[in-house]
């Protein structure tokens, strides 16, 4: 606290009787005398009265320099009080020396987490940080690549209809007996190569493997590219479902970092108006006119305002390590938000009745959507499992290349065999082209495993449309509680903001009067914990109505600002108030 925040009080004084005057300079005087003594004492251990712990006292430089920044003016004399008991009595059997020993003069610094200092500071706001979903989150990104993955799949679907080509070559050599198809067995050495367009050329029998082939089920295809198209459309939405989860995530846990930078704003206020009551109480006590009890008290209370100040911080430390995971940047980064203070923001406008939310969610919703994709993922399942039995399955195949080879039976003289020719033994090489078509209708497990597949599609889609049903009440749901706690939020900012003025208004006016002797510190006290108190609850008002306008956003699909919209015509109508009916 600043010495001019610390006279302030002292210049309200100044109107005060001269026989009070003289007192505060009896008070100085007495003040003076105990600086010195402290002096003269410097770097030796006064013990205390026992079981009380022991005190080392400061340089004389210190103690001097500390007097002059912590002392508040010198205290008037106070007088006794019934509710006080015999304070002068009490000031007066206990002596000078044992009293300065008893009472805590060491007003601490400001307390500081020692991890803080450790660590690099960079600020960010709610723009930057929804700006980093799309770069560093790894769960958006997955979603990306799902979209991805399905958009890979239906070009895959697509090109089914186009041919595959197939080019290589194949060596056949045969040596040992065949059988011709009149059941007449040949000892026979033959060989015969194939290159071209195809492959697996052997004998008589045509290209196995063709050069350019179709090999599809006429429905198979065209449903399997359709049901491609609907999980690609699923798999978008759900792009957006992640993207509005993690924005509310990364928008609560922006929040919750202004509570915890603001919070150890509060509590070091509170600290420091409990450290101006602890001086105040501690120099009264020094120069005998206050109780002793009253100075440990507050002492008592600036530690534990202390405490609250350390905790804030580590709440900064934890607040900023999980917004930093949620937009991936490094936590050992301590963030701090740009907003310096809390304040409300509407994000969905009054008054929009209830109907027209859920209206707006069953539309914008991104998860009803995905689920819609699905149900006519299903239906169109349903469709190729019925027509399945009748749409054929094709087979073109479309062969060319050179073939040739020979055996030892063709190569002998002609004549010598019937199967003689006299050509080379292996050679005769010339061009060969095959063109095949196949088709055959495929009636499965003779035509009960059919049934089956098409019952299993049928439950698929009742499965996805009371799906969609789950859907649909979670929605209305989340949109109808989000509704409430949004006006439930802005009624407690009210009452909040209305407690906060009062129990301000109130620690002033005790703290008047214990500067003009006439009310206890422990009063000032009291109403600095309300003060504080009522403050973390506006705090906390304020958070989370914006928490809830975020939720309620979120809840309605995150819908563009042409929908929450309403003309002027919507508005209820308010009567306009005259000054004189105001003073009515």
């Amino acid at each position: 606290m600043t010495r001019a925040a610390i006279t302030e009080p002292a210049k309200t004084r100044l109107n005060a009787p001269k026989g009070q005057r003289r007192l505060r300079l009896v008070a100085c005087a007495l003040t003076l005398s105990a600086m010195v003594h402290d002096a003269a004492t410097a770097g030796e251990p006064i013990t205390s009265r026992p079981g009380q712990r022991k005190v080392v006292t400061v340089s004389a430089r210190q103690d001097k320099q500390r007097d002059e920044q912590s002392v508040p003016p010198a205290p008037t004399a106070m007088p006794p009080r019934a509710s006080d008991g015999a304070v002068g009595e009490r000031a007066e059997s206990a002596p000078r020396g044992q009293t300065q020993e008893s009472i805590a003069t060491e007003f601490r610094a400001r307390p500081e987490l020692a991890v803080l200092k450790s660590l690099e500071t960079s600020q960010i706001d709610l723009a930057g940080a929804f700006a980093l979903i799309g770069i560093q989150n790894p769960q958006f990104l997955a979603a990306q690549q799902r979209v991805l993955e399905a958009d890979a799949a239906r070009q895959l679907a697509a090109v089914q209809l186009l041919p595959t080509i197939n080019l290589g070559m194949n060596i056949d050599s045969h040596q040992g007996p065949v059988q011709q198809s009149d059941g007449n067995i040949l000892n026979v050495r033959k060989d015969s190569l194939y290159i071209g367009a195809g492959a697996n050329a052997v004998g008589a029998g045509t290209v196995n493997v063709p050069g350019v082939v179709w090999n599809l089920n006429v429905s198979d295809s065209i449903y399997n590219y359709l049901i491609s198209r609907q999980v690609q459309e699923r798999r978008a939405a759900n792009v957006t479902t992640v993207s509005n989860d993690v924005q509310l995530q990364v928008a609560t846990a922006y929040l919750n970092l202004v509570r915890a930078a603001e919070l150890h704003s509060i509590q070091w206020q509170a600290r420091e108006n409990v450290a101006e009551v602890a001086r105040s109480t501690a120099a009264f006590a020094r120069v005998g006119q206050g109780r002793l009890s009253d100075a440990n008290r507050a002492a008592s209370e600036l530690s534990q305002r202390d405490a609250d100040v350390i905790e804030a911080e580590s709440q900064m430390v934890r607040a900023s390590a999980r917004l930093a995971a949620l937009i991936g940047l490094d936590s050992a980064i301590r963030l701090t938000p740009t907003d310096r203070w809390a304040v409300p923001h509407t994000i969905v406008p009054e008054p929009i009745p209830l109907p027209e939310l859920l209206t707006i969610a069953a539309l914008q919703r991104p998860e009803l959507a995905e689920q819609r994709a699905e149900i006519c993922r299903t239906l169109l399942a349903l469709d190729s499992a019925q027509i399945l039995p009748f749409s054929p399955t094709v087979l073109v195949g479309i062969s060319s290349g050179v073939m040739g080879g020979g055996s030892d039976l063709s190569s002998q003289p002609v004549g010598s065999s019937q199967y003689a020719t006299g050509q080379d033994r292996y050679g005769n090489f010339a061009s060969r082209s095959d063109f095949d078509v196949v088709m055959f209708w495929t009636l499965r497990n003779l035509g009960v495993g059919n049934r089956a597949q098409i019952d299993a599609s049928a439950s698929r889609v009742r499965q996805a449309e009371l799906q969609q049903l789950m859907i649909f009440d979670r929605v209305r749901a989340e949109v109808a509680s989000a509704s409430v706690r949004v006006r439930v939020r802005f009624q407690q900012l009210k009452t909040a903001e209305e407690a906060v003025h009062e129990s301000d208004r109130g620690w002033r006016q005790d703290r008047q009067r214990m500067w003009a002797n006439e009310g206890l510190p422990i009063e000032v006290l009291d109403s600095q914990r309300l003060l504080l108190r009522s403050r973390l609850a506006l705090l906390n008002s304020i958070i989370q109505y914006n928490i809830a306008q975020f939720e309620l956003y979120q809840a309605l699909g995150q819908p563009q600002a042409e929908m929450l919209i309403r003309s002027a015509d919507l508005l209820p109508e308010v009567e306009a108030v005259t000054p004189e009916q105001k003073g009515q």
